[in-house]
């Protein structure tokens, strides 16, 4: 079965952007786009488009977004397939329901304002915390273009094997549907009697842990390597802390995709502070991709 990809709609301008991205990556990607507009009808009063002349019912104002985003789709891209869907439940659940039958959810943060730059949203990050696909989110000040990049880049951050395997799979993918090339950066902190390498070459790792780094890298990007041979691959490791790192990289990247463990219990997936940085404060939109224990 062909898994759509997913992106949730609520009217307002920057679920619209939203819109735009996920058309072109479907389109990159060749699969379906499913419209997603999910709302209590309790809390309609608060809607985007809640002031619509003639007080439309909550089940015409749901019919009017998906309406207008598939039209907003299908301008992007002429011949995209989209489904729509209306869910009269919250939308943190429901975008989590889409998501086990989807090939990943795209979903926008608040506008393009400082302080929604600084709040990132409860429905997009309950979303990227817990889904079960890959989450990729954009703030307002991200480009809305996935098919036309315009840094000609994507890049990965890679943690510890194996919880970077399913991101580092995911990245690649995308480097290849976009004929971009791919960064991928590991972060290492120096240990504090650390010493420098015998015989050090200028260009070559400069401690043993710093060697043990660029080793583990290679290591963990030599399947993907194997199964993408077409993708141009960039190998960093840096010294560091890895949220400063990964903000600072993000700023040279048209998608900064980072893993995050699936751990057992009620609370699935856990973020951790980098991938919290990264979704509130990343230069460009970030995919969080879950990798199972």
């Amino acid at each position: 079965m062909e898994l759509p990809l997913v992106v949730g709609v609520d009217g307002s301008d920057h679920s619209l952007r939203a819109v735009d991205w996920a058309a072109d990556e479907a389109a990159l990607r060749e699969v379906p786009l499913r419209l997603v507009y999910a709302a209590s009808w309790e809390n309609d009063s608060e809607t985007p488009l809640a002031h619509l002349p003639g007080k439309p019912s909550a089940m015409e104002l749901a019919d009017f977004v998906v309406y207008t985003a598939a039209q907003r789709a299908h301008r992007r891209e002429e011949g995209l397939k989209v489904s729509l869907h209306v869910r009269h439940e919250d939308p943190v659940p429901a975008l989590l329901s889409e998501g086990r039958s989807a090939l990943a959810l795209v979903v926008a943060s608040r506008g393009r304002s400082r302080l929604a730059e600084l709040l990132l949203g409860s429905v997009s990050l309950g979303v990227a915390a817990r889904a079960d696909c890959p989450v990729i989110v954009l703030r307002g000040s991200h480009d809305n273009q996935a098919r036309a990049s315009t840094r000609q880049r994507v890049m990965v951050g890679v943690g510890e094997q194996p919880h970077s395997a399913a991101a580092i799979r995911f990245a690649f993918d995308e480097a290849e549907h976009r004929h971009v090339v791919l960064e991928a950066v590991h972060v290492w902190r120096r240990s504090l009697y650390e010493t420098p390498v015998p015989d050090h070459r200028p260009g070559e790792p400069s401690t043993s842990h710093e060697r043990l780094a660029a080793d583990g890298l290679a290591a963990a990007l030599r399947d993907a390597v194997s199964d993408h041979p077409s993708v141009a691959v960039l190998e960093h490791v840096v010294e560091g802390a890895a949220h400063l790192v990964l903000l600072d990289a993000s700023a040279r990247a048209d998608l900064l995709v980072v893993g995050a463990q699936r751990r057992r219990g009620p609370y699935g997936l856990q973020l951790g502070r980098v991938a919290h940085m990264l979704l509130h404060h990343s230069a460009c939109p970030v995919a969080v991709v879950p990798q199972a224990a």
